[in-house]
C-alpha cells in the first residue's frame, strides 16, 4: 500500500511537468508554422517583385471592399489602384508592365511550340482559330495583335457567365465580331466547348461573321484596364472598350 501511495504521488508530481512539456511542444509547432507561412509570403512577394510589407498590404486590401468588388485582382493592380502616392502608383505600374511583358513572351513562346507541334502531328487538319479578318491569313505569333479591321473584338474567358451573356447579346443583334478566349492554353477543345455552352451559332462561325480564336497574348498586348469580358473596337487608331 505504501508503494502504491508513493507511485501515485510521483505520478501526480509529474503531471505539471507533462503539461509544461505539452505547452512547449505546441508553442514550437506554432513558431514552425509561422516561419513556414512567412517563408511562403516572402516567396510570393519576390515573384511579384514586391517587398514583404507590400505583400501584407495587398492581403489586407483584398480582405476589404476591393476584394469583394474584384476578388481575382492581382497584387500589382490592387496595390496600384489603392496607391497612396504618385510614386507608389508609378512603381506598381512599372512592375506590372514588366510582369505582363514576361507573361506575353511566355505565351507567345508556347504558341510557337504549339504551332510547330500541330504542323508535325496534325498536318492539314482544320484548327479552331480563324483567319484574321483584315488579311485572311491565319493568326501567328508574328501577327499576334488584334487586326485593325473595323470589327469588334470580344475577349472572354472560361467559367465566366458575363462573358457568355456579352457574346449572346452581340449575336442577337446581328453584330460581326471576333471572339478571343483568354486562357485557352491553345486547346481547340476548350474553345469548342465554350462556344457550345455560350450558344454560338455554328452557321455564323462557318461564314466568319463570328470567329473563334485563341487569345495568344492579344489581350495583354492591348494594355486595356478592367476585367473580362471586354468588348473593344479600334477608334482613331486606338483600341477602346465599348459599353
Amino acid at each position: 500500500m505504501k508503494q502504491l501511495i508513493t507511485l501515485a504521488a510521483a505520478l501526480l508530481a509529474a503531471l505539471p511537468f507533462a503539461a509544461v512539456a505539452q505547452q512547449a511542444s505546441t508553442a514550437q509547432s506554432r513558431v514552425a508554422q509561422s516561419q513556414i507561412e512567412h517563408s511562403q509570403e516572402e516567396r510570393l512577394a519576390h515573384e511579384w517583385g514586391l517587398r514583404t510589407e507590400e505583400w501584407a498590404r495587398y492581403q489586407q486590401l483584398m480582405q476589404g471592399p476591393l476584394g469583394i468588388y474584384s476578388p481575382n485582382l492581382d497584387p500589382l493592380s490592387a496595390l496600384g489602384v489603392e496607391a497612396r502616392s504618385d510614386e507608389e502608383r508609378r512603381r506598381y505600374a512599372e512592375l506590372q508592365v514588366q510582369a505582363e511583358a514576361r507573361r506575353v513572351e511566355k505565351l507567345l513562346a508556347y504558341q510557337r511550340a504549339y504551332d510547330d507541334a500541330w504542323q508535325r502531328l496534325q498536318p492539314g487538319a482544320q484548327r479552331v482559330n480563324m483567319p484574321d479578318a483584315s488579311s485572311g491569313r491565319a493568326s501567328s505569333p508574328a501577327n499576334s495583335g488584334v487586326a485593325g479591321s473595323g470589327r469588334t473584338a470580344v475577349f472572354v474567358r472560361d467559367n465566366c457567365a458575363p462573358c457568355e451573356q456579352a457574346v449572346q447579346r452581340l449575336q442577337a443583334i446581328g453584330s460581326t465580331f471576333d471572339i478571343y478566349v483568354v486562357g485557352s492554353r491553345a486547346d481547340d477543345t476548350r474553345i469548342r466547348d465554350w462556344a457550345r455552352r455560350s450558344k454560338i451559332d455554328p452557321a455564323r462561325v462557318r461564314t466568319r461573321t463570328i470567329t473563334l480564336n485563341h487569345d495568344g497574348g492579344r489581350w495583354l498586348s492591348l494594355g486595356l484596364p478592367g476585367e473580362l469580358p471586354a468588348v473593344v473596337r479600334q477608334v482613331n487608331g486606338q483600341w477602346q472598350r465599348q459599353p
